[in-house]
This record gives structure tokens, C-alpha cells and sequence, in this order.
């Protein structure tokens, strides 16, 4: 028993480090496939720095290379995927947790159908346009890593305000001072995980086990890359 009991530690342990491992590949691969879709396609990181950047941090994590490939291919709207269109989803979550859904897909109908398959599991359900998004303010949101020497150089770059995630730094900014806060934090030196305008939740949310498990699924589709939540009360 204590040798099966040691095996299932260890398979346990192999499962959590490959899944963070498929996490993190997945939240390269959207890096990748956003950098060439918003430089209008250009898939030549020495034309696109973003994807540069993008590519350098895929190496870092010995990302595939064939993995690289497809997320250029799929930002491009090449290969199977066929040309992207951003899209924005307003939904309902387990317990009523208020969630704005932002990505970028090829079958808008197919993504709102599986999205609809992760809401019916977990109890959710879709929203009206609006019926969600007054719980949020539109924002730029920047995320660069979590460090002290970050935190302080975003606030002198201009950051509006700051809130945390892991080992991530969410920076938001007015709408309107995003392309001014960016530059200032690549004159910083700093390097961006994302940057895009989307939504700061009007009240902080503390995830239960339920609301985690919900979104790290939402989190895990493909055509997902922003995930924006609060509760209603």
C-alpha cells in the first residue's frame, strides 16, 4: 500500500506539472497567433517585433517547434483555421459569477457552441449583450511578471491601477492611455505578456474550487485568449 500510495503521489505530481506545462504552451501559442494577427498578418518576426518577443519566450519554455508553427499559421488565418474574427461573450457561470469572454475565431457558430457545453456542465448559462458588462469598466489591460521592480515601474510608466494574478501583473489604464502606457513600459525595459483594451470587474471576486475549475476550462479553449469575471453581488 505505501508503494502505491508513493505512485499516486507521483502521478499526481506528473499530472499537475503537465498540466501546467499545456497551460502555459496554450497561453504562448494565443501570444503568438495575436502578434501576427494584429501586425496584419506579418508572420516574419524580424518585421514583427511582438512576435519576436512571442517567439523568444516559446523557446525559453521549449515550446515545440511545430506548436510555434501553427500558432503563426492561426493568427495568419492559414492552414485549417481559415481567416480569425475577434469576438466577445457575455455569460453566466456557476453561482451566477458574471464572465466577459474575449477571443478570436475562424466558426464563430462552433465557438459559441462549445463555450455553451463548458456553460451547461457547470451550471451556467449564456447572457444578453449588456446584461453583464455594466459590472465592469472598459480599460487597457497590460500583463507583464510579478515582481516588486515591475510593480514600481508600471505605476511611474502611468498604470491607473494594478491587481495580481499568479505570477502576473495586470496593469489597467484609461481606454484612451493604453498606446501611451505601453510605450512607456517598453522604454522600461519591461516585456509584455499581453496588452489589449478589455474590462476591470467593478468589485474584487474571491474563486472557490467551483469558479476556478469553471474558468481554467473556459481558459483552456482555444479560441479563448481574455477572461474578464465578478460576481453580481
Amino acid at each position: 500500500m505505501a508503494g502505491h500510495s508513493h505512485w499516486s503521489n507521483i502521478k499526481r505530481k506528473k499530472e499537475k506539472k503537465d498540466k501546467k506545462r499545456s497551460k502555459k504552451f496554450s497561453r504562448i501559442s494565443k501570444m503568438i497567433a495575436t502578434a501576427v494577427r494584429e501586425n496584419d498578418g506579418e508572420k516574419d518576426p524580424d518585421m514583427n517585433p511582438a512576435l519576436s518577443t512571442a517567439i523568444e519566450k516559446a523557446k525559453a519554455e521549449d515550446m515545440p517547434k511545430e506548436n510555434i508553427e501553427k500558432a503563426i499559421k492561426k493568427g495568419a488565418g492559414e492552414g485549417e483555421e481559415g481567416s480569425l474574427n475577434d469576438f466577445t461573450l457575455e455569460i453566466y457561470g456557476p453561482d451566477g459569477l458574471a464572465v466577459i469572454i474575449q477571443g478570436a475565431t475562424d466558426n464563430k457558430n462552433r465557438t459559441v457552441a462549445e463555450i455553451n457545453q463548458i456553460l451547461k456542465r457547470a451550471g451556467g448559462k449564456p447572457a444578453k449583450p449588456g446584461s453583464v458588462s455594466w459590472l465592469f469598466d472598459r480599460k487597457g489591460v497590460i500583463e507583464i511578471k510579478n515582481t516588486e521592480k515591475n510593480e514600481l515601474k508600471a505605476i511611474e510608466a502611468g498604470a491607473e491601477d494594478i491587481d495580481y494574478k499568479d505570477d502576473i501583473l495586470i496593469i489597467y489604464t484609461a481606454p484612451d492611455k493604453l498606446g501611451e502606457v505601453k510605450k512607456n513600459i517598453k522604454e522600461e525595459g519591461i516585456e509584455m505578456e499581453s496588452s489589449a483594451l478589455g474590462y476591470k470587474p467593478k468589485r474584487k471576486t474571491e474563486l472557490s474550487d467551483q469558479y476556478e475549475n469553471f474558468l481554467e476550462k473556459l481558459e483552456e479553449h482555444d479560441e479563448v485568449d481574455q477572461l474578464y469575471f465578478t460576481t453580481k453581488n
